[in-house]
């Protein structure tokens, strides 16, 4: 395929209520997408889009939002611009000059794999092995000002149906939350905690007392660089040490494997480069008897639907964090909302990712529309 235009659109879309991590707290979600047209072989112009995960600041990784407009336009659309038979499967080699900026690549390697799956009439579940029609959908809850609306707002999400909760922790909302919660709704509940790097190896000693409760995981307790100081702390707690922020393409997965500092890894696409160094990733983890579960950075449909077609590989055993799209929006933004029910979320069936842009609810949240030449 050639690529024929790049159009990145940036939206503005409020949230249910505000999302609180140990990094800050959102109320508005701010990500742009790609939409690129590609010509086939026959002539034929093909669409496909594309989504944007970054943060509108560094606080998650070094990339924000705006960095990730700016390579994108005066670095990465160049280069692909200039190649007359562009795959997805090639995206990566084509700009493997371009240091870092995962995110970035993400989302334009999305919007390259949309348009060839479309123009093949293939499902991406299809393209990436998917075993599964629809996939367990858990929940994450962000940092409450009390125990008590903590337990308030999992008991709401657990009658919803939720599969499983996921609780946001930080220094001083951790502990007295999680026990509250256990107190609440007991040992049964599939239940684990995120500490986007709160914490240092000399928490060590507080971060055992996490153990008496069963949790199925702690997720990215320490700095996104410290992959030795997980494994020493992985030897110290009877908690299962997840990955989150540390693994940032598969070699660093291995790395992570090889140094016994990771029992589970949360794959997020865009994190790693895409969807298809996330499957790299998962086989990688699979070979090696390392469970992985799917991540979300707060997605539209559009990400949402491609998550959930990722989680469907069979090395996906723990549930991941595909809410319906009700979960943090009151409308899905740009397409058809991602619907759970009984606790999962179905699979899309159709060509690419599976949902259509809302050309209506796209203009009406669209803050920008950046036109880029080639």
């Amino acid at each position: 395929m050639k690529l024929r235009s790049l159009r990145l659109h940036h939206l503005e879309m409020p949230l249910v209520a505000p999302f609180t991590t140990s990094f800050g707290t959102q109320t508005v979600k701010h990500c742009f997408l790609v939409e690129a047209q590609l010509e086939t072989a026959s002539g034929e112009l093909v669409t496909g889009w594309g989504e944007n995960v970054a943060l509108d600041r560094p606080v998650y990784s070094p990339e924000y939002l705006d960095g990730a407009a700016d390579v994108i336009e005066r670095w990465l659309a160049p280069l692909l611009a200039a190649v007359d038979d562009l795959t997805a499967e090639t995206v990566a080699h084509h700009l493997r000059h371009i240091v870092g900026h995962q995110m970035a690549k993400a989302s334009v390697e999305m919007a390259v794999l949309d348009a060839q799956l479309r123009a093949e009439g293939r499902s991406l579940a299809s393209y990436l092995g998917a075993v599964r029609s629809s996939v367990p959908s858990g929940v994450s809850v962000g940092i409450q000002d009390s125990v008590d609306a903590t337990v308030r707002v999992i008991g709401g999400y657990i009658e919803q149906g939720y599969a499983r909760i996921k609780l946001k922790i930080r220094p001083g909302a951790d502990v007295a939350h999680v026990a509250a919660v256990r107190r609440a709704f007991g040992d049964d509940l599939p239940f684990q905690v995120d500490a986007n790097a709160a914490y240092t190896l000399v928490d060590a000693a507080h971060l055992r007392r996490l153990d008496e409760f069963g949790l199925l995981l702690i997720e990215q307790p320490l700095g996104e660089a410290d992959i030795r100081q997980h494994a020493e702390l992985a030897r110290l707690l009877h908690t299962p040490i997840c990955l989150d922020e540390s693994v940032v393409s598969a070699e660093a997965a291995a790395d992570a494997i090889a140094l016994r500092a990771a029992a589970v890894i949360n794959i997020k696409p865009g994190r790693v480069g895409g969807y298809l160094e996330a499957r790299r990733i998962h086989d990688l983890a699979r070979a090696h008897g390392i469970a992985v579960w799917c991540g979300g950075m707060l997605e539209t449909g559009i990400g949402r639907a491609a998550n959930a077609a990722l989680a469907a590989l069979p090395g996906f055993t723990l549930p991941g964090d595909i809410s319906g799209s009700d979960r943090f929006y009151a409308e899905d933004i740009v397409t058809e909302p991602i619907r759970m029910h009984d606790g999962v979320v179905d699979v899309p069936t159709g060509a690419g990712f599976g949902v259509e842009i809302d050309p209506e609810r796209l203009e009406r949240f669209r803050t920008r529309l950046v036109e880029i030449a080639l």
